[in-house]
C-alpha cells in the first residue's frame, strides 16, 4: 500500500493531525501516515510548496502527498487530485501545485465533494479511493489546468544576480532562489562578492561545508538542493542579521560593490 503524507499549517499538538489520520486509517486500514511537515505559516503556501517540491521525489512512486495548507475552498478555488511524475497530490487549486511542479500536471481532477464541505473528509476519502484502487477519471471530473503562480526568480542584469531569501531552515540559514545554473553562467572562473542585506556583510567564497569557515564567520554554499544558502558557522544568521523571507542577496563583481548601505 502507498504511503500517504501530510503536509500542514497545523501545530504538532493540534486536534486536526489525529481527526485526518482517524479518517485516514478507519477507511483504509494499514495504510503508513507521514507527517512530512507541519506548523508551516497559516496561509503560506509558498512555504508549504517550498517543502513539497523538495520533498516529495524522496518517497515511492505511487505516494499519495495530502496538502492542508490555506486549503479551505473558496470561490473558483476546487479541491483537486493531481498527478504527476509518478506521485498524486491531494489539495486545493489555490496555485500550490503550480509552484510545486514548476509545470503542468500529468492529469488533474475536481474532487466531488457533494457528500461533504469537511476538506479533512474530503482529503481522506480521496485519498482511500485512491489507495483502493481507482482511476482519477472514477474520483473526479477532469481539469484543464491548475491555478497557476509564478515563482520569485533570480535575475540576472549586467553581470549582476538579484535574488531573495525564500526559505529560512531549523538552524536560521537562510536559502536564496539563485541556483548554481545561474551563478555558473554569470560568474564562472571570474571575481564575485556576495552581499546579503547589506553591503557590509559580503564574502567572495563559496564553502562546500559549514566547517571550512571559523566558527561566527559569514558563508555561503550550493546546499542539496542547488541553491546558494547564506549561513553563519555555528550560529543563527536570521535571527543575528535580522533576515526574512524576501531580503535580498545580491552578487556582482567587486568592483561594483558599493559603498555601505542597504541594498533595498
Amino acid at each position: 500500500m502507498s504511503p500517504v503524507t501530510l503536509t500542514t499549517e497545523w501545530k504538532p499538538d493540534d486536534i486536526y493531525h489525529g481527526i485526518i489520520k482517524g479518517k485516514l486509517c478507519s477507511l483504509c486500514p494499514g495504510v503508513t501516515i507521514i507527517d512530512n511537515a507541519c506548523n508551516i505559516p497559516p496561509f503560506d503556501i509558498l512555504h508549504a510548496s517550498f517543502v513539497v517540491r523538495n520533498t516529495f521525489m524522496n518517497y515511492p512512486k505511487g505516494s499519495i502527498h495530502i496538502i492542508c495548507v490555506h486549503s479551505e475552498a473558496v470561490k473558483e478555488q476546487n479541491y483537486l487530485i493531481v498527478r504527476a511524475r509518478g506521485h498524486l497530490f491531494i489539495g486545493t487549486d489555490n496555485g500550490i501545485f503550480s509552484l510545486i511542479l514548476n509545470g503542468e500536471p500529468d492529469e488533474a481532477v475536481r474532487i466531488d465533494n457533494k457528500d461533504s464541505s469537511d476538506e479533512l473528509d474530503i482529503f481522506a476519502k480521496a485519498a482511500a479511493d485512491l489507495l483502493s484502487g481507482k482511476k482519477l477519471k472514477d474520483i473526479g471530473k477532469p481539469v484543464r489546468e491548475v491555478y497557476e503562480r509564478i515563482p520569485l526568480r533570480a535575475t540576472i542584469e549586467k553581470e549582476t544576480i538579484t535574488g531573495s531569501i525564500i526559505f529560512i531552515d531549523s538552524y536560521g540559514n537562510a536559502i536564496s532562489n539563485i541556483t548554481r545554473e545561474v551563478f555558473m553562467r554569470v560568474f564562472e572562473g571570474k571575481e564575485y562578492n556576495i552581499l546579503v542585506q547589506s553591503n557590509r556583510n559580503h564574502t567572495d567564497q563559496i564553502v562546500n561545508k559549514y566547517s571550512d569557515v571559523p566558527v561566527g564567520e559569514l558563508l555561503t554554499r550550493f546546499n542539496s538542493l542547488d541553491l546558494l544558502e547564506v549561513a553563519i558557522n555555528g550560529e543563527n544568521i536570521s535571527r543575528l542579521y535580522g533576515l526574512e523571507i524576501g531580503t535580498v542577496v545580491r552578487i556582482d563583481h567587486p568592483r561594483k560593490t558599493d559603498s555601505p548601505g542597504r541594498l533595498f
